[in-house]
């Protein structure tokens, strides 16, 4: 199995754990993920807000390098999954804009012909991996994990009932079932498929901090012992905030939170250290 991988921005700042445990994982799993190094910042929706074009020349530009190597774009990050998806489905039904950027991308030698299919990671370990097929220990028997799915990535792409990946942004299942095929106990919950809010925190952090303490306390509420996101800016509202999240809707929080390869690499019995947990604030006994 082999992929493009888009790393997006946050794995090398704010993240760094998520690209180890990423890692540590493909490699258990016999996944060869090829980093497009040349990709750069999708623009995680704000660019788009400022320069619609710009914005989808540069994602065009993004998917020229996995165009270049005939692989499949995948992605770790909801907001870089909605954004990269969006740009696709407008390049591949629109001719006339497809057209107007391949102009600009002539000017570094690029064009793109609009087939680049662009896919979460949570979706290639679904449908190629599959669930059942990762080796797991015990390591998470008896664990209480509640899914934090976020809302990019489920309604990246299309605008029908189901996403591109064939789930309905209204009642997801994957993550849940992925937390019962690696042995641990599903925690549902109402806020599992709701913003955390990340894209407001500059504009209205009081807006984002209630969305995560919102989440987080409902988790809690429910007996999850620990949390799981397909996505590192969730990640960062409900883990790096989560104090500012506490005081927002005044009640104590302390949960852990995990990315998903954190989740998967613990489950494979993966070390601690090459999962890049001691980055993790609330520390994951």
């Amino acid at each position: 199995m082999k992929y493009a991988l888009f790393m997006g921005c946050t794995p090398y700042g704010a993240t760094p754990e998520v690209k180890m445990s990423l890692e540590a994982v493909a490699a258990k799993l016999g996944i060869e993920l090829i980093e497009l190094t040349e990709a750069s910042c999708c623009g995680a929706t704000h660019l788009q807000d400022l320069d619609d074009f710009l914005a989808l020349t540069l994602n065009a530009r993004n998917l020229c390098y996995a165009q270049e190597l005939g692989l499949d774009l995948v992605t770790v990050c909801n907001t870089c999954q909605l954004v990269l998806s969006r740009a696709a489905e407008r390049l591949k039904n629109d001719a006339a804009l497809l057209a107007k950027v391949n102009a600009k991308l002539s000017e570094i030698d690029l064009e793109y012909h609009a087939g680049t299919r662009v896919r979460h990671l949570l979706y290639v370990l679904r449908d190629d991996v599959g669930f059942a097929n990762i080796p797991v220990t015990d390591r998470l028997s008896g664990r209480a994990i509640a899914p934090f799915y976020g809302c990019h990535n489920l309604r990246g792409g299309g605008h029908s009932a189901k996403n591109a990946q064939g789930e309905n942004p209204y009642a997801p299942t994957s993550l849940d079932e992925l937390i019962t095929a690696l042995g641990a106990t599903c925690v549902d919950y109402a806020h599992k498929n709701q913003c955390c809010g990340f894209h407001t925190e500059i504009q209205a952090p009081k807006t984002t901090y209630t969305l995560s303490g919102n989440a987080l306390t409902d988790a809690t509420d429910r007996g999850a012992q620990m949390i799981v996101t397909p996505c590192p800016l969730c990640h960062l509202s409900l883990d790096v905030q989560q104090s500012n999240a506490a005081h927002a809707v005044q009640e104590p929080i302390n949960m852990p939170v995990l990315h998903l390869t954190q989740m998967i690499g613990l489950a494979m019995g993966i070390d601690e250290t090459s999962l890049g947990l001691k980055h993790n604030i609330v520390r994951i006994k």
